[in-house]
């Protein structure tokens, strides 16, 4: 049995292995050292003791940052599979002194800051290539170039896949090997590490070396304090370099001169998926869920996946009963014989739970995969644990208001007149000002109320950098919202980007950033001359003035404002859009939409605007629908704009169309009218359904328009009639195969064609009368009046 009774214990590891880490426990259990010296910053040396709070729950991980750059930061994670996380427990639970060794992270974060700017300035363009510089030794692979020493190690040994050799080599073998000798694993990683570097030398970058002259110098401090009886938990690549003898003067020289930046660190919770590789964090494990369930069940693993598999299908409403689960045991056992494996590893497992339980099909495996494989499990850490004062108060307002950061993504619905909802939706909309984007708003599904609110949440674990971040604006979410909203307008170089601000503080309620906002937006909208920016700017500041009812905030200061900005637009569009190209047309016709929209619910009653708003926008379009030099697009829309807010009869517009489509008028210049007539997903093919004139009138210049201007017209015409509804275009087939000069006959009246009759029908017509009755709420005995209005 192998011992160590002269030098320090060196346990090399892999980083979130389970078989380390049981093989960790065994070796501390029979060496019983008088101190554990971990791979990790000192810095967090006076965190370790919160890891035996009952409130201490993993995926946690190490958050270092930069005191005057939160931004600056850097992670250590650590799971409960974990050698490290093991070592620290072992270390807690036996009263015996536990602590990190690696570089400071006071060095790490500026070291990381000062390769940034070198890259910058294309100062390490030969190191990124991997190129040989002067003085390299000879080996296979320079000293630049990382390996992946699994890799190397599985391939020396005639295995493709180094997740299944060490699979087979250490974690399905009961802890690497323990059992007999708890130390024969270290030994022989020790001697395989030994040989690699040898072979390839760092295999890395210079900071190895650095990191592990400081790891000496650690390890011969604590032999002072405590003799030989230290055991180290490390990387197992550095263990070599930890055993090689050298001077104390020579690692302090590698030491000297490193830059420094003041570090703060704490816990922070973590989550499987950030262990995986595919999130891109590099935590060393593709199947964080998979390992986690191999170190909590030691014994029968295969038999307690394939349960843990089996009830996951069953909750989501898959046929799998007990004789699935095991078939899919015994094809797993039969997979792994074949293959020559001592277990099924996650390969064979997944095969059958594929054959057996997905009959075939990747679709259920994937959610597999997903959900146990990787996995969404959220550590905890103590309210104890060192934190900002903006994270405190944050998560005081979380626990107030009942909602807990998780993993998943979830949605949230909120109604906006009860009291906790309107404060969840203060707390989320501050946190996106603060740029933490713990929930995004997305669309309400079966409401369009102005207090209904839909949420997608899901916490991940780089928003507590974040927090961090937006500590430098206040001490509470409020006061940091706040002082960010302030400096964002002063920053804002564009008009609409201070409307949409206004409108973000309204929605996060922000008062006292609010006349801060406004002082920006009007000094701004003042110098501001571009109708587009104008009108760009003015549908946030409205549905500001709008909507703030809701949340019972004073919008009376949006006011003059809101009204400044459409004067402006009404006296500067005319000339804007007078003379401008095709793309600059529909650019252009978009804000006509936009202000159109915005007008219409600044004149309603509530926004203390002027009640002539609505004539004066209207003005403007009668001067956009008459010009000649505006482009037909634009002139369309303000028809068909004046026509739907009951300003132009129908007359009137069948008599403009007919002049745009006259012979006169050149095609392409009729086919962007019609565009902004009926298209635009305005509602436009209905309006021709409903409206045999327009219809005729349009199928006659299209009917007409000449053989070598069709092509140029037919792109346009496409995009405008290819956004109508299925349905829409079946019925416009219909109607113009008939003619719309039939759509009154009675053989269209017996076909079921739709169509129109020569007069009202009356019976149809108070057919409806009870629905629209029960839906104003009036009585069901409801008189000749009101049907006669319906009419």
């Amino acid at each position: 049995m192998t011992t160590f009774t002269a030098g320090p214990l060196l346990l090399g590891v892999r980083h979130h292995g389970p078989g380390s880490a049981r093989a960790v426990r065994a070796a501390l259990e029979a060496a019983t050292p008088e101190v554990v010296l971990i791979e990790g910053p000192p810095e967090a040396d006076a965190l370790i003791t919160l890891a035996a709070e009952k409130d201490m729950r993993p995926p946690v991980a190490l958050l270092a940052h930069v005191v005057d750059e939160p931004g600056r930061s850097a992670f250590w994670p650590l799971a409960e599979f974990s050698p490290e996380w093991v070592a620290i427990r072992w270390a807690l639970e036996h009263g015996v002194p536990a602590r990190f060794i690696d570089l400071p992270a006071t060095h790490t974060l500026a070291w990381g800051s000062e390769e940034e700017k070198r890259t910058a300035e294309g100062e390490q363009g030969q190191e990124e290539k991997g190129e040989k510089e002067a003085g390299a030794s000879d080996h296979p692979v320079d000293a630049g170039v990382r390996i992946d020493p699994l890799a190397v190690l599985a391939e020396t040994a005639g295995h493709d896949d180094p997740e299944r050799w060490w699979e087979d080599v250490v974690e399905h073998r009961g802890g690497a090997g323990i059992g007999a000798d708890p130390f024969a694993p270290f030994t022989a990683l020790e001697e395989a590490m030994g040989a690699l570097r040898e072979a390839y030398g760092v295999g890395g970058h210079d900071r190895d070396l650095v990191r592990e002259a400081h790891m000496r110098l650690q390890m011969r401090a604590a032999q002072r304090e405590f003799g030989d009886e230290v055991a180290v938990v490390c990387g197992a690549w550095h263990v070599p370099a930890l055993r090689q003898k050298t001077t104390v003067a020579a690692d302090r020289a590698l030491l000297k001169g490193l830059p420094k930046a003041k570090a703060d660190m704490t816990w922070v919770p973590w989550t499987h998926r950030r262990l995986s590789r595919v999130s891109g964090y590099g935590a060393g494990i593709d199947s964080p869920g998979w390992y986690g369930h191999l170190f909590a069940a030691p014994d029968r693993p295969v038999e307690r996946w394939m349960t843990k598999v089996a009830r996951l299908l069953r909750d989501e409403d898959r046929m799998v009963s007990s004789a699935h689960v095991i078939e899919a045991v015994r094809l797993a056992d039969t997979l792994a014989a074949m293959r020559g494996r001592p277990l099924p590893g996650l390969t064979e497992t997944t095969d059958a739970v594929r054959a057996v339980m997905c009959e075939g099909s990747d679709v259920p495996l994937g959610l597999v995969h997903d959900r146990l494989v990787v996995g969404d499990v959220l550590g905890e850490v103590p309210q104890s644990a060192p934190a900002v004062p903006l994270q405190r108060d944050l998560a005081r307002a979380q626990k107030r208001l009942r909602l807990k950061p998780e993993p998943m993504e979830r949605e949230l619905e909120l109604d906006l007149r009860g009291e906790t909802d309107a404060g969840r939706s203060r707390l989320l909309h501050r946190l996106r000002l603060l740029g933490i984007a713990w929930g995004e708003p997305t669309a309400s599904r079966g409401s369009t109320g102005t207090f209904r609110e839909t949420w997608r949440l899901r916490w991940e674990p780089e928003l507590s950098v974040r927090v961090a971040e937006a500590g430098v604006w206040g001490t509470t979410v409020l006061s940091a919202a706040t002082g960010k909203a302030e400096a964002d307008a002063v920053a804002a170089h564009a008009l609409a980007d201070v409307t949409a601000l206004a409108e973000r503080c309204l929605l996060a309620e922000l008062p006292d950033a609010l006349p801060v906002v406004m002082r920006v937006l009007a000094d701004r909208a003042a110098l501001d001359a571009d109708v587009g920016h104008l009108a760009q700017a003015l549908p946030a500041l409205v549905r500001s003035l709008r909507y703030g009812d809701v949340r019972g905030t004073d919008t009376r200061a949006l006011t003059d404002v809101a009204v400044g900005l459409a004067e402006r637009i009404f006296v500067g569009l005319p000339p804007a859009c007078a003379a401008i190209d095709a793309e600059a047309a529909e650019h252009m016709r978009r804000h006509v939409d936009a202000v159109h929209g915005a007008v219409g619910l600044l004149g309603e009653p509530g926004t203390a605007a002027p009640g002539g708003i609505r004539e004066r926008w209207h003005s403007v379009l009668r001067v956009l629908a008459g010009r000649d030099t505006v482009p037909g697009e634009i002139r369309g829309r303000a028809v068909r704009l004046l026509l739907d807010d009951g300003e132009l009869g129908q007359d009137e517009a069948a008599r403009l169309m007919g002049l745009v489509l006259s012979p006169g008028t050149e095609p392409g210049d009729a086919a962007a009218w019609i565009e902004g007539f009926v298209g635009g997903g305005s509602g436009g093919g209905m309006l021709l359904v409903h409206d045999e004139r327009l219809l005729g009138l349009v199928d006659a210049w299209l009917t007409g328009v000449p053989a070598e201007a069709f092509t140029d017209v037919l792109p346009l015409l496409r995009r405008t009639f290819s956004a109508y509804e299925a349905g829409v275009r079946r019925t416009l087939g219909e109607l113009v195969r008939r003619g719309p000069g039939a759509r009154g006959s009675a053989e269209a009246a017996t076909s079921g064609i739709p169509g129109f009759a020569p007069d009202l029908d009356p019976g149809r017509a108070d057919a409806v009368l009870p629905v629209l009755s029960l839906l104003l709420g009036l009585d069901e005995a409801y008189d000749d009046e009101f049907a006669e209005v319906a009419r």
